[in-house]
């Protein structure tokens, strides 16, 4: 067996081979061309048009995007604002309109310096998102109806939310060097698409994709700084430090580490001092609601609430959902300091964030775009991600339907409870399903393919083709041995024949 050349013997940079192509890689993309003439052939001409990968892709999600509100149309038209479950019949609610005027914003109010009127005090959002919210509401014309002036609240935050989706796509796109059709996968998963305009989570979502771009590009106080921006908007992406820290450790990246963690202090600070020093009851209430708000949809906790004569209480969910995300965390660093190779810093993104979501005591349906962009880093295969995504489109209207049921009195229109249990489990299951063939990755890598294709870690920056300093069990030792699979086998960024050879 041929010695693994180290990472300095190796470089990644020493030739630059040709982009990979999905349709000669993957089946499902390869069949799913055929709508568009079939695989890319060898002699096409990549880049040597106007219609590069990124633009293409750019355009596909704007149109997806466009789309999505095409789907909000039965709402827009009336069911915001008509009827009690004619939205979720529809499958087309969105927050957006009903908070224009229940957080202050239809009559002026400053976020969380000013209290609100009704039973939530304060606006219940991070600082950067709340200013999101607030810059929309500038450019609502505050003339017309209450009506009016919601469809227009809508309309402005939609157009926001499209730039974010485009700059996601974007992100993705250019990640991973070699393999910009990926971004494809972004641009048209149908989850995504459905639950754009659900909330406000897209424009963290865009930081967060354009802080991994630039940890890609070995630019650790941008990634820093774009993280912490993200963070001031939603609470989840600070948990893509934790990883981080544990492939740095293996690598001993500690400087870069330090870069990042000092830019996302730094970001997030900036953010949110002012607000904290002068209104500091408004800024709390996100982590106050958090910490206060009941099992509610979507969560294993809701199916163990809703069966059982006797729920547990708040406090005890947030424990045991405390509990097990550091279970999941201790998992997640064994598995990074302990596996055959060093995973891949995408990898380890996605099953944080993925346990993160599968532990929490809520679970909203546009949650799963927190995952899109990490999903289609972590583990770019067509079966694997339409899978996932036709659970989560399967979750997304179990939970319109089962509101339609809850709220349209003795008609009962739409899903009893036990059907939305089998929703929720649905989607829980593909999430797991996603995180079983990642974690199998890892353990296995080549049927990695990212790494099948001859690369090591193309997101991970300055860890990409390092070499470890800290590894612990079997892997500290001894070299793996060779997972006997048909096709290349993969050691440190370089591609071996079966015989060995390069």
């Amino acid at each position: 067996m041929a010695l693994m050349p180290s990472a300095e013997s190796t470089p990644a940079s020493v030739h630059e081979p040709d982009p990979v192509r999905p349709t000669h890689q993957d089946p499902v993309a390869a069949a799913g061309s055929e709508l568009i003439g079939g695989p890319m052939g060898r002699r096409a001409l990549l880049g040597a048009s106007w219609w590069t990968p990124v633009r293409v892709i750019a355009l596909v999600a704007i149109g997806m995007f466009v789309l999505g509100l095409v789907q909000k149309a039965p709402c827009y038209n009336g069911a915001w604002f008509f009827g009690a479950s004619s939205q979720y019949t529809h499958a087309c609610y969105s927050d957006i309109p009903h908070l224009y005027q229940g957080r202050g914003f239809a009559d002026g109010l400053v976020p969380y310096f000013e209290k609100l009127p009704g039973d939530m005090e304060y606006l219940e959002y991070p600082v950067l998102t709340g200013l999101f919210m607030e810059a929309a509401s500038w450019l609502t014309p505050g003339s017309g109806t209450i009506q009016d002036q919601e469809q227009w609240y809508w309309m402005v935050n939609a157009g926001m939310l499209m730039v974010c989706a485009a700059v996601i796509a974007v992100c993705v796109t250019r990640t991973h060097a070699r393999r910009p059709w990926d971004g494809l996968l972004v641009a048209l998963a149908p989850a995504f698409a459905l639950t754009a305009t659900i909330n406000w989570d897209l424009l963290a979502v865009a930081l967060t994709a354009a802080a991994l771009l630039m940890w890609s590009r070995q630019r650790p106080l941008a990634f820093g700084v774009l993280l912490g921006l993200a963070t001031a908007a939603k609470l989840y992406p600070f948990l893509i430090l934790g990883p981080l820290l544990v492939l740095c450790w293996r690598a001993g990246k500690w400087r870069p580490f330090g870069t990042a963690l000092g830019g996302a202090a730094l970001a997030w600070l900036v953010v949110n001092l002012p607000v904290m020093l002068y209104a500091f009851d408004g800024w709390s209430k996100f982590y106050t609601f958090s910490q206060e708000r009941g099992v509610d949809f979507g969560s294993l906790w809701l199916i163990l609430a809703q069966n059982s004569d006797d729920p547990l209480s708040t406090e005890t969910v947030n424990t045991l959902a405390t509990l097990l995300m550091l279970l999941c965390c201790g998992a997640v660093a064994a598995l990074t300091l302990t596996a055959p190779r060093r995973p891949r810093f995408a990898q380890l993104a996605f099953l944080i964030v993925a346990a993160f979501i599968l532990t929490n005591k809520v679970y909203s349906p546009q949650y799963v775009l927190w995952l899109v962009p990490l999903a289609v880093l972590a583990r770019p295969k067509w079966r694997d991600f339409l899978i996932w995504q036709a659970c989560e489109v399967a979750y997304f209207l179990g939970i319109w339907m089962y509101l339609a049921y809850t709220t349209s009195g003795d008609a009962h229109k739409g899903l009893p409870t036990d059907g939305y249990h089998w929703a929720i489990g649905l989607h829980l299951l593909g999430t797991l399903f996603l995180c079983v063939m990642i974690v199998r990755d890892i353990l296995m890598p080549d049927r990695d393919p990212v790494r099948r294709t001859g690369e090591d870690d193309p997101s991970g920056g300055v860890l990409d083709g390092a070499e470890d300093v800290f590894v612990l069990g079997p892997a500290a030792r001894t070299e793996p041995p060779a997972t006997h699979v048909e096709g290349p086998q993969v050691h440190w960024g370089k591609s071996r024949e079966p015989d060995g050879s390069l």
